[in-house]
């Protein structure tokens, strides 16, 4: 790596897990329309053409070239997405990890590829149990996949919080991407006065170093990308256009730099194709040939980790009430848990005061499905916790092979056919009481949102099931909460009657 000037663009592709909790299909979604479901849609105008991107001749249209993306961005996916695309295109799925697989190679040894924390929930929002959870299944599920460990981990709407960041170190991630407003202060490793950054002002050329504030010495690393050329490629038209894009991307870029600079950005993958029509186009001509013939040698975070240590430390914002912060909510995680004012629109006199009854609701419904399974878990586990953690080898190969050694790790004795369903029945009931907290369903403008209607039908799933073994009725106490939901559509009156309306259906 002997050029001084790098160039990264990391791209979030993801989507919510859509399937119904008992069929595992995802149901026919007619806003999708000409196609089946949102995640069949998005296939079509984003995954799949960004393995297959074309460069043309503008003027004879003739195609030149088609590029992988996937070898030249860094990327991560979504697992549960990642889990559909094996499911439905498996052909999709192989080009992808071949791309990772060639980066691997051109890369000294450092993939394109992250993992994710599992299935999109606000981690500091989450309780301890599911953090933990969450990280090793986005791990376990990304060395399924990819065939390698991965580096760092993409957390879902950049949510953190210093306890997450304790999370993070205890299971040796390398580092996380996050957004420039997320930082509070930084200094020189170890010395000098802190630099307050708090106002976008961090240095997004080079990576920061957070410490624990628990284990002495025990760290994480941090990129925080450049946030108004980020917002650019996302909002604006620059994307339409390599020539354009690049000459944004050389206007940051600071001359005389005495050491290595990271010019990066983050954006969700979909914007490349599905947000904004064939600029998967635009990111094959301008990394795989643009960037390079202007002096950027373009990389992934791994690598360049790998190269240009931290020479700073950094402290985060701690958000309201030591909340944590995200990328796409100014007041910190409010857009997850209460009326805080970011919406996707609706009428002028909507507001979004479901979602703190929302939350509460599942709060206390997960705390009595913990009580449940910790109870009845230590009747076939020796270990219930363990045992949730390496759940993820079920969820990823059923096989009876598969089962039989889980079963050989983590029980207490040997079971019968019977022994077996029911404990798997018990974990199926944790896996459903993290699905319900999936971020989408407090991130639009109303409780009665298909996004919402999903993380419903994954509580009342794990409600049945807790009912179907053990004879506990969870049900009333959840709806009496639920019922506080409001919502802006009159006729859906509240997040009971759309649970009893819609979700009771699925």
């Amino acid at each position: 790596m002997k050029q001084k000037l790098y160039l990264c663009i990391h791209g979030h592709f993801y989507q919510p897990p859509r399937e119904n909790p008992v069929t595992d299909e995802i149901e026919l979604q007619p806003t999708a329309a000409p196609f089946h479901d949102w995640n069949e849609r998005i296939l079509q105008e984003c995954y799949k053409p960004n393995t297959e991107a074309i460069i043309a001749d503008l003027e004879t249209n003739r195609v030149l070239e088609r590029v992988n993306n996937f070898e030249y961005l860094d990327f991560n996916f979504g697992p549960t997405l990642l889990r559909w695309i094996k499911s439905k295109h498996p052909e999709i799925l192989d080009k992808i990890i071949d791309a990772d697989n060639k980066s691997v190679l051109a890369h000294n040894g450092h993939g394109n590829a992250i993992a994710q924390v599992y299935n999109h929930i606000i981690m500091p929002l989450a309780n301890k149990r599911d953090n933990i959870t969450q990280i090793k299944w986005g791990l376990y599920d990304f060395e399924f996949y990819f065939g390698r460990k991965s580096e760092g981990i993409w957390l879902a709407e950049t949510a953190c919080s210093n306890e997450t960041l304790e999370y993070l170190i205890e299971e040796k991630i390398k580092f996380i991407i996050l957004d420039p407003s997320q930082a509070l202060k930084i200094r020189k490793l170890k010395k000098g006065d802190w630099e307050d950054v708090s106002q976008e002002n961090i240095n997004t050329k080079q990576p920061y170093r957070a410490f624990s504030q628990i284990k002495p010495g025990k760290f994480i690393d941090i990129f925080f990308y450049d946030g108004p050329l980020s917002r650019n490629i996302a909002f604006d038209d620059i994307i339409y256009s390599s020539e354009k894009l690049m000459e944004r991307i050389d206007s940051v870029k600071v001359p005389d730099f005495k050491k290595a600079q990271l010019v990066h950005m983050a954006v969700d993958g979909e914007t490349f194709g599905h947000h904004k029509h064939f600029t998967e186009r635009t990111i094959a001509y301008l990394l795989s040939k643009l960037a390079p013939s202007r002096g950027y040698s373009v990389v992934n975070y791994s690598e360049f980790l790998s190269n240009h240590h931290p020479e700073y430390e950094v402290r985060l914002k701690p958000g309201i009430k030591n909340e944590g912060t995200s990328w796409s909510c100014v007041h910190g995680v409010g857009r997850w848990k209460r009326n805080c004012g970011c919406n996707t629109g609706g009428e002028p006199w909507w507001n979004q005061k479901w979602r703190k009854p929302l939350r509460n609701a599942l709060n206390q419904l997960r705390d009595k499905l913990e009580v449940v399974f910790e109870l009845e878990g230590k009747k076939f586990f020796k270990n219930v916790w363990n045992a949730r953690n390496e759940y993820i080898r079920i969820i990823n190969d059923s096989s009876a092979d598969n089962v039989s050694e889980f079963i050989k790790n983590n029980a207490i004795k040997n079971f019968n056919l019977k022994e077996t369903n029911q404990a798997l029945s018990l974990l199926e009931i944790q896996k459903f009481s993290m699905f319900m907290f999936t971020s989408c369903g407090w991130f639009f403008s109303d409780i009665s949102g298909i996004e919402t209607v999903q993380i419903l039908a994954y509580a009342k799933r794990a409600i049945e099931i807790s009912k179907e073994l053990f004879d506990i009725n969870l049900e009333e106490d959840f709806l009496k909460e639920l019922s506080k939901a409001k919502s802006n559509k009159a006729e859906f009156v509240n997040g009971a009657e759309i649970y009893k309306q819609i979700v009771f259906n699925k």
